[in-house]
């Protein structure tokens, strides 16, 4: 039981999947990747959570949440380069050896076996569905703030959902629970723009990769100008005096800053989810994965340490901007709408790319028979999971509605660290049961690398509040429960059956 439970798919028949002439079309070069990666990496986590990484959380009543990092906060993000960095090369050596759309779902199945890999796809919602429903709220708060600078204010009611206003500790968010328009009672609490951004997220990706992808450039080109003129004005506004205390909280504070603002690196290994879409794979993966990494990391670092400059951290907590936020402060209004707009951009781009990754890996469990057959279903004109796109589409717009980021930040994170711990153990095993295969790319000092890296996500993990990690035990549980009642009798590694086929694309306008 315990064996078929752990049964390890053979990295051939991954790899002859990828081949498939009717499968996903490839047409992404290294480029592309590096962009993919800039645009899924740089968005939410530097224009939304990094005001709460450095200035903690508070419930309104007064439960600390989680202790700020202060000025610190580039000793988080430093933190977090080496952690990421380290499952970035793990990433990197088994995206190379298996260039599979399922990204560490399919390195899982490879090296730890069914079971396992069922809960890394399981888990791998919570980063990209559920993430991107934190990365719609903080889109949609700066589509507001970049509305009203130039007179036109949205009504709060339809630019907060309702958990936003239960949870907020700004007053005036908070209040809204009593002053919205009600329904039998209930207040109608709905954030609009969040759920319309999705939805035209959801058409864009419909319409193929190459279309997604030139999109993305231009978005991504937009938000480095933007970033580049915030680091340049922004520096002649630093008042060292914000610098002390550097570290209020201490390592603690440190800790728990790195925790939350972890949301902002992941994207980084939503580009092995192209492989299947990649020329020359083996190449290029890694060269998107390392080299999109390191310009994030140079650009947090930059931006952290800046920001913090500018304002006391303490006022960056209730900022649903931060960095428009620090620019008024410093009277730089007219900057503050430019920055308003990048953000608008830069956020747009995180939710293409997080909502391209998701489709995907449904669609690689799909051919496994681990979920229904539709969701391995390829549009007939675009090559693409039609299917899965509309359906985490209108559930990323559902919940975006009524969700709050925070608390989606803290559960997207712990998903993503536990998805990267077992990629760092995945590439360990796979040198022992599989020594001998060819390896484009080979992490260097893989049992330093590996067993650090994945002490390291655990470690961060840590630093996360208690509900995250019962909310992931439930979530863990309620994927496990789903893995009995379907997956594992449809597992065609079990039944001894080659992957469920994926269909030549029906004529157009059939």
């Amino acid at each position: 039981m315990i064996r078929s439970l752990l049964a390890r798919k053979p990295i051939e028949a991954l790899l002859a999947e990828g081949e498939n002439p009717n499968g996903l079309r490839r047409v992404l070069g290294p480029g592309d990747l590096i962009m993919l990666a800039i645009g899924a990496v740089i968005g939410a986590g530097i224009f939304s959570s990094i005001g709460t990484a450095a200035a903690g959380e508070i419930l309104p009543s007064g439960v600390v949440v989680r202790y700020g990092a202060g000025p610190a906060l580039v000793v988080s993000f430093l933190l977090l380069g080496l952690v990421c960095g380290l499952a970035a090369l793990c990433y990197a050596e088994l995206a190379s050896m298996i260039p599979q759309a399922g990204s560490a779902y399919a390195y899982s199945y490879a090296t730890l076996g069914e079971m396992i890999a069922w809960i890394i796809g399981w888990d791998l919602i919570l980063e990209y569905a559920v993430g991107n429903i934190a990365v719609a709220v903080a889109w949609s708060g700066y589509f507001s703030s970049f509305l009203t600078a130039f007179g036109v204010t949205l009504p709060a009611w339809i630019t907060h959902g309702y958990r936003t206003a239960l949870l907020s500790s700004d007053p005036a968010v908070h209040s809204l629970l009593e002053t919205a328009p009600r329904v039998a009672g209930i207040p109608i609490l709905v954030n609009i723009p969040a759920f319309l951004i999705v939805m035209a997220i959801t058409w864009l990706l419909m319409r193929g990769v190459r279309e997604s992808a030139r999109a993305n450039n231009i978005m991504v080109v937009i938000k480095l100008l933007v970033l580049t003129l915030f680091v340049i004005v922004g520096a002649m506004h630093i008042d060292t005096s914000n610098y002390v205390p550097f570290a209020p909280n201490g390592w603690r504070g440190i800790h728990q800053g790195a925790a939350i603002v972890f949301f902002a690196y992941i994207g980084f290994d939503a580009i092995s989810t192209a492989a299947e879409e990649t020329k020359n794979p083996q190449r290029n993966l890694p060269i998107g994965i390392l080299g999109g990494l390191a310009i994030c990391t140079v650009i947090y670092i930059v931006i952290g340490y800046v920001l913090t400059g500018m304002v006391p951290y303490q006022q960056l907590g209730s900022a649903a901007d931060p960095l428009a936020f620090a620019l008024k402060a410093t009277g730089m209004t007219n900057i503050a709408k430019i920055v308003a707009l990048g953000a608008v951009f830069s956020m747009a781009a995180v939710l293409l790319v997080f909502q391209y990754g998701q489709p995907r890996i449904f669609f690689a469990m799909a051919r496994d028979g681990l979920l229904p057959h539709w969701a391995s279903k390829l549009h007939g004109k675009y090559r693409t999971p039609y299917i899965t796109t509309i359906l985490t589409g209108v559930f990323v717009a559902f919940w975006s509605l009524i969700g709050d980021a925070g608390e989606t930040y803290d559960l997207t994170n712990i998903g993503t660290l536990f998805a990267f711990a077992l990629v760092c153990t995945g590439v360990i095993v796979l040198r022992y049961t599989d020594p001998d295969r060819p390896r484009p790319f080979r992490v260097p000092f893989v049992h330093f690398v590996g067993i650090v890296g994945a002490a390291l996500c655990i470690f961060v993990m840590k630093g996360l509040p208690h509900l995250a990690w019962v909310r992931f035990g439930w979530w863990l549980l309620i994927g496990l429960v789903l893995y009995v009642l379907y997956g594992y009798g449809h597992s065609t590694l079990r039944k001894h059956r080659p992957p469920v086929p994926v269909e030549p694309p029906p004529p157009i306008g059939r």
